[in-house]
Parts: structure tokens; sequence; C-alpha cells
């Protein structure tokens, strides 16, 4: 059996939870959280052990991958914690806050050879993937301009993770990771921040994000792409990639179960819908027991260079 510990209790751990019950010779072996939430969490799930301590678990149990569920402004600390013991690490979006903080982990993960992995689920959605497979193959031509658009309307809690500067809250670290880490993967090169610019709370936190992407290629004409995230009103949520022989769309890209494809005329010609999937986190947490058992430090699909990057457009969001 494979073994996962998790670290946090809230409500993403339960996902995770239902996640690794779909998967076959895997299992949750213990739960470590300092909330007071754990042992009613672990009775809920069916995980035989409980930890008031994350160091005290990774000595008690010593899984073969940890998720790191916690809030954001946790991630880099335990994500550090689990690789200096040696022990793979699946973490939660957004991984770290900026990018000192992800090269020093990432490189520490490559010194001692443990992976290492942003739980970016989303990048392995089978609609995602379709989308990916359809730009790849020509028939949207060359891709020329993108927008991607994800927000709703957060309470307005100075104490909730979407306010709470102390648990990393903002727009950038729960809904335009998404917007960038989604948009690299189908356009599938390198992408340059041209600008960032973002509505923050009077103590710095981002209520609304907006970003200006370019994704250059020789030979060919440059793509733009404008990403957009807000807590502050509900967005017509979707990926709209414009090529020059058609388009595509993903409906609520970071759930995405449909993608379409259009002509240069905007007529309809193809369509995905994934009516398989039930939980979508199976798809990297297999990804992420294939690449320990193989001895891998880190995921093709989701590679320590996409998150250090990805927090590189968080400072220059962020900390200007």
């Amino acid at each position: 059996m494979f073994r996962f510990a998790i670290m946090g209790a809230g409500h993403i751990a339960n996902k995770f939870c239902d996640c690794v019950r779909r998967i076959d010779n895997a299992e949750v072996v213990a739960v470590a959280s300092q909330t007071g939430r754990e042992k009613d969490f672990a009775e809920r799930n069916g995980i035989p052990e409980y930890f008031d301590s994350y160091s005290e678990i990774l000595e008690a149990v010593k899984p073969d991958c940890v998720y790191i569920a916690a809030t954001s402004n946790a991630h880099y600390e335990l994500s550090k914690l689990c690789i200096e013991a040696g022990v793979p690490v699946l973490c939660e979006k957004a991984m770290f806050l900026n990018s000192k903080d992800a090269r020093e982990v990432f490189s520490i993960a490559e010194n001692k050879k443990v992976f290492a992995m942003e739980a970016m689920w989303s990048r392995f959605l089978p609609a995602v993937v379709k989308a990916r497979e359809w730009i790849q193959s020509g028939r949207i031509g060359e891709p020329i301009y993108a927008t991607s658009a994800i927000g709703f309307k957060a309470e307005e809690n100075p104490f909730n993770r979407y306010y709470c500067k102390a648990l990393g809250g903002g727009a950038a670290f729960d809904l335009t990771v998404y917007d960038y880490e989604i948009l690299t993967f189908l356009i599938d090169r390198p992408a340059e921040v041209i600008s960032a610019h973002a509505v923050k709370t009077d103590d710095g936190v981002d209520l609304t994000d907006h970003i200006l992407l370019n994704f250059p290629k020789d030979g060919a004409r440059d793509c733009l792409a404008v990403c957009e995230s807000t807590f502050l009103a509900k967005l017509d949520e979707k990926i709209v990639i414009y090529g020059s022989n058609g388009k595509l769309e993903i409906p609520r890209p970071h759930f995405a179960t449909d993608c379409y494809l259009y002509d240069a005329n905007f007529e309809l010609i193809d369509s995905f819908k994934d009516d398989v999937t039930e939980n979508g986190f199976v798809y990297e947490t297999e990804e992420v027991i294939r690449c320990i058992k193989s001895g891998k430090i880190e995921s093709e699909t989701v590679p320590h260079g996409l998150t250090i990057a990805c927090a590189e457009m968080f400072d220059k969001l962020l900390l200007s």
C-alpha cells in the first residue's frame, strides 16, 4: 500500500481522502492539525492515527508522501519540514507565496532527491488535457490571444482565508494561480509577465487581479493573454483561446468538465464532455504515486519550474 499522511484538516482534505479511497493500493494512514480538528477528521474519514504535531506525524508514521492541506501561509514551512525529513510532498496551491521560498524549498528537494509537487489538479483534468491536444494538433491554428477569468463574491470577513493576510489570503493565491498555471499548460510555452495590477485591502490583501502575459515563439507571432480574478464579484468563469483558424473555450477551467472547439466563423465543430470523473484529485494523486515509485523528484505535468514562475508572477503583482 502507498501510505499518505495529511497535514491540515479543512474541507479540501476531505476531498483528498475521498480521492485516495478511489485509488487501488493507496490509503491515508494519519492526519495532523494544530486546530483541534484532527481527531474528528480522522474518525469521519476512517483514518487510524491523528496528531496535533506536524513533526511528530513524520517521525511516528514515516509516510510515503504528505499531502499538505493547511492554509497557504503554512505551505512553505510544512513543505520544508517534510522534505528535510526525506518525505515527499504534494502541497496545495498556491504552494508558495513568493519566489524566494519556492527556489529554496525546491533546491532542498533536488539536493536531497525528494519528490515535491504543487497540487495543481486542473492540469490533469480530461477536459483541460483535451483542449491542449486540440491546440497542439493545430485545430485552432497558431494561438493569438487568450483570456482567463475566475471570480466569485467572497464573504468580506477579515478573519477568513480569503481576506486574512496572516492566513495567506488574497485572490492571487486562491484564483490567479489557476489562471496562470492552466493557461501556461494549454499554450505550452514560457510566459512573460508584461504587467500585473491588483486592487488591495488596506493591509495589502489583493481582492482583484489583472495580469497581462506574453507567450513568445520563435518564427511565429507572440500570443498575448489576460488573466482576471476577483473576490468581489461573480465572473463569467472561462478560458478562451483564439487562434488563427478558430477558438476554444473551457467553462469553469479550474473545475473543467467540458471544452468546445469553434472554427474561424465561431461555428461549433467539436466538443468534449467528461462524464466519468467523480473526484478530479484522482489524476494528480496517481501522478504523484507514479513519480515517487519511479524515483522522480518532480512531475513533468507540474514541474518545479512552473511553480517558481508562478511565484515570480506573485512577486510582481504583490511586492511591487
